[in-house]
Formats: structure tokens, sequence, C-alpha cells
């Protein structure tokens, strides 16, 4: 089994802090098989395997943990064996009726070090924050990158082959525990995004429509890395003889959020130097659940490029924005630990029209701050005003490298 060490090493720097440590995540990103990871390895280290309790709701085996009051007083059973402070893992914890009761209390009772998985970000955000006061970290997974996927297919090196397949099939982790073939990743792929739809949106937030919701699905991942206009679902469905408003849209694009299937990204004025409300854009967590729906389409690249980058800079831990200068937009500005750096993102710069547009709107920020053009070019052009190119695979297999 491949050991994501990125997010190992996030849950150790937590380890016994006084934290309680909240792991979110598409549904079938890899939590749980993490949560087993880091299980095995504070095993290994010498706790004893009596401190360490592992319940896992989508298991008939913890079906009589139901309520806060099931989950507290198993806990609590556990920690009065061994007379220990636990170690208390709860995977898909929303199938436990008022959980965050239980949660609170073993954490203020210092019973156990908590960890808790979910597929839905709003189950983090209400009462939880709450009653926690800021008293929670949460550690957000991600479907594989392109040099975790090479790892997942027994690579040592990027090759073409690879880097089509990662583009074409994407990053769930468990298409590569099937026979590689593209009909059956396609199915695999298709009962994931039927179960994100139907356990994490519709039953959650009792949706009445799910046609309606699959049209706003399929909008907005034909639009990824687009700017955005709920005015224009709204019209796109009204084509479709289906009426709707601007505020219904948005309630839809939260679900969507909420269940981690999508990434918002907010317009940054770079002049203005303060967030926008509108023209934000979508980027989809996995590119192969995009591809189920619609079909991949090659004509797509530049799309695709830009949301495997994206993937990568959340996961590498770097908040990003759209840049928006004047008339001209800059695809990413990323920010990490005070540094902040401008990304434009391109298949190829393969006309002088397409090296305009990439490098144009960087040249127009006057700040000192990097500024990087990222393409599959293999040979780079002549240094323009300090911008410097990468090339996109060597970017992602980088994953050290400090913008």
């Amino acid at each position: 089994m491949y050991i994501r060490k990125t997010y190992l090493k996030r849950l150790y720097r937590w380890k016994d802090k006084p934290l309680i440590k909240i792991i979110t995540g598409l549904r079938r990103s890899g939590k749980s098989t993490l949560i087993k990871l880091f299980v095995d390895s504070l095993v290994n280290s010498g706790v004893e395997p009596e401190r360490v309790l592992y319940i896992n709701k989508e298991s008939l085996k913890f079906q009589h943990i139901a309520t806060f009051a099931h989950l507290y007083r198993e806990a609590l059973a556990a920690y009065q064996k061994v007379k220990h402070k636990l170690y208390l893992f709860v995977d898909e914890v929303q199938e436990i009726d008022q959980w965050e009761k239980a949660v609170v209390s073993l954490h203020s009772e210092e019973i156990a070090d908590i960890y808790l998985t979910g597929s839905n970000a709003r189950l983090f955000a209400g009462e939880l924050a709450t009653l926690l006061g800021g008293r929670y970290i949460q550690i957000p997974v991600f479907p594989l990158t392109y040099s975790e996927f090479l790892i997942f297919r027994q690579k040592d090196n990027h090759d073409e082959n690879a880097f089509n397949e990662f583009l074409q099939f994407g990053g769930l982790p468990g298409i590569h525990h099937l026979e590689w073939n593209e009909g059956v990743i396609y199915e695999y792929l298709n009962a994931v995004f039927d179960t994100i739809i139907l356990r994490d949106i519709i039953k959650r937030n009792n949706i009445r429509n799910p046609a309606f919701l699959e049209k706003i699905v399929q909008f907005v991942f034909d639009n990824i890395a687009q700017i955005f206009s709920a005015r224009r679902v709204v019209d796109f469905l009204k084509k479709e003889q289906r009426r709707t408003n601007v505020e219904t849209v948005y309630n839809y694009l939260n679900y969507l959020t909420d269940a981690h299937m999508v990434y918002r990204v907010p317009r940054y004025d770079i002049k203005g130097k303060r967030l926008l409300e509108v023209r934000e854009k979508y980027f989809v967590a996995d590119i192969g659940l995009r591809h189920a729906l619609l079909g991949y389409r090659a004509q797509d690249i530049n799309q695709l490029l830009e949301n495997i980058v994206f993937i990568e800079l959340r996961k590498r831990g770097y908040r990003v924005f759209v840049g928006q200068l004047n008339d001209s937009e800059v695809d990413f500005i990323v920010e990490k630990e005070g540094q902040k750096a401008y990304l434009q993102i391109a298949y190829l710069l393969a006309s002088q029209e397409t090296i305009r547009r990439e490098f144009g709107p960087l040249m127009k920020i006057k700040d000192n701050y990097p500024k990087y053009v990222l393409s599959l070019d293999r040979h780079f052009l002549p240094d323009r005003e300090g911008i410097k190119q990468l090339n996109i695979i060597d970017f992602l297999l980088a994953e050290d490298f400090v913008l």
C-alpha cells in the first residue's frame, strides 16, 4: 500500500496537540486509507493497540454506534479499560446523530486525541465550530496528483502515455485496483459520481429535483477554469425549459462545494487589493469524474491543465485566487506563509497571440513577487521582464519546488 507521505506528515505534525483533527475531502479520495495508514504507523512506533479506537461508520461492525451517546460510551469504556488517553478515529462521522456533542465532551475531558473524517464541509462549519471555538484543525485530502499517480501506476518516471492516462482518468485512488481498461474505469467513476450525488448532496440537502441538480453539475463541469456567471446558468436552464433564479443556482453550487466535488476560487482585484464578489471560477476535485459525466474531450486541454495545476497548488498548501488587473486576467495568485506568486497556465506557447495573452497580464503587474508561465513547452522563450517559464510536468513532479 502506497503511503501518502505529505498527509501522514501533517497528521504527525498535529498528533497529541490539543486540537481535534478533521480530515476532509471528496468521497473516495483516500481519507479512510490515510487513517488506516496512520493507525498502523502509530502502533508500529510503539503505541499500544488498546489505546487506538477506530470506528468506521461504513462498516456494519459499528452499527450499534448510531448517536452521540453511543459514541461517548464506547470511547469512555475503552478509556477506562486502558486508563490512558486514547487515539480516537471516527471515519464518516456524519453517520452518527449529533456526533459533535460526544466529540466536544471527549475533547474537553481529555479522554482522546481525536481524528474525524467526513465528506461534507458543512458538517464542520456550524455548531461544531461554535462549540469548539477554534480548537480544531482541518486537513484536506485531495485525489492523487500526477506524481502520486505515477507511483500508483508503478512507474519511476514521467512518460507521455502515463500523463495522457492521468488526463483521461483523473486521480481517484480506487481506479488503480481495477482492470486497466477504459470501460471498467469509467464504470467505476460513474458509480462514485452517483454515490456523491445521492449520499453527499441529494440525501443530505433533501433535494427533490435530482434532474435539475445534474444539469447544474453538467454546466459547472463543462465550464471549469472559466469565468462563472450564475445568470448564464439560468439562461442555459431556461433554454432547456427549466425555470430557476440566481439564488437557487448558488444554493446548488454550495451543495457541490460542501461535498468537495468542486472548488470555488474567488477573484482578486490586484490594483484595488480586494476580493471581488462575482466572476469567480470553479474547478472540479477530480477530472476523471468530469469525464465520466461529459466524456473525455481532448480539445479541453487548457481547462484540464489549469484544473490539474489548481489541485496541485491546493495540495501543496497554497491559498489560490483568480487575479484581475483592469481588463486583464491572471490565472492564479497564490499565497503561502507570507509569500505570493502569479501564475499563467497554457497548453503550448505556439503563437504570438498566445504568448501575448499569457505574458501580457504578468508584465502589467509592477510588484516584485515572482511571476511564472507554465506550459507543456520544453523550449523556453527569451527572458521577458523577469517572468519565469516552467514546464507543467516538471512543476507537477517537483513537489518541493517553492514558487
